[in-house]
């Protein structure tokens, strides 16, 4: 089953837009309990760990890279393909390829397509460190039990501006009372008919300080809502489509 590529549409727009990993709320004023929530989850994941923090692992048969440096990031992917070692280098936004170590021009549409693709991996490689980004719409969902496990919801959204096209597309995500740390995410998307998606983690381990999950992908109807999925989970009644393994994780620093 082929990697779901819908974010190239809406992951890649959104954070590429904000290059910046910022805070919605100013330092002085009080935390809403979805940025509370949120805060407590990047603790748990990683923390202060991310600002500075470069790791590369093996996904679906390429390698990636992620760099941040503080509000500055560069990420890579490597493959290859006909023989030929494809390069893609997004740094702050601006993606270029290079091809067996010569850069080749790309268009508009080129870029779009593949520092979407590019973005898509490392976001959920990182989550939940870029749910801070300016363009995300935070709120709070109430509780739930997963599996006699107890959960806090949090739902993400996209502003019009800076949100990209599919700013529209809805997230959510389900966090561990007891140790902050996402179990459970969903999401649903409007692009090629739509449709929804909901991802079980599994593998989780810490590497240099910096928490790495794979994830069960399963589909449900388009339309369903996305707060009725844990229930359907627990009753078996999600199509297992694939799963999202990040492997071969090294700390670089």
């Amino acid at each position: 089953m082929k990697y779901n590529f819908f974010l190239l549409f809406t992951i890649a727009l959104i954070f590429t837009n904000c290059n910046s990993t910022k805070n919605t709320n100013s330092s002085s004023a009080p935390l809403s309990q979805a940025d509370r929530i949120l805060k407590k989850s990047v603790e748990a994941h990683g923390g202060s760990k991310y600002k500075n923090a470069h790791y590369s692992f093996t996904f679906r048969k390429k390698d990636f890279t992620f760099k941040n440096n503080n509000n500055q990031f560069t990420y890579t992917s490597t493959s290859e393909k006909d023989g030929k070692k494809i390069v893609d280098i997004l740094e702050n936004g601006n993606l270029k390829r290079k091809v067996n170590g010569v850069e080749i021009e790309l268009s508009e549409k080129e870029k779009n397509r593949y520092s979407g693709g590019l973005n898509s991996v490392i976001y959920f490689a990182t989550l939940p460190y870029k749910l801070q980004d300016k363009a995300v719409k935070k709120s709070y969902e109430g509780t739930t039990t997963i599996k006699g496990k107890n959960y806090e919801i949090l739902e993400i959204r996209f502003e019009q501006e800076g949100g990209g096209r599919d700013h529209d597309d809805v997230f959510h995500y389900w966090i561990n009372q007891e140790n902050n740390v996402i179990d459970y995410l969903a999401y649903n998307y409007q692009v090629s008919g739509g449709g929804v998606r909901f991802r079980s983690a599994y593998n989780s381990r810490k590497v240099e300080g910096i928490i790495f999950q794979d994830y069960v992908n399963y589909k449900a109807d388009v339309g369903t809502p996305l707060v009725d999925l844990p229930k359907l989970y627990e009753q078996g009644k999600l199509k297992e489509l694939s799963k999202i393994e990040t492997e071969n994780v090294v700390n670089l620093n």
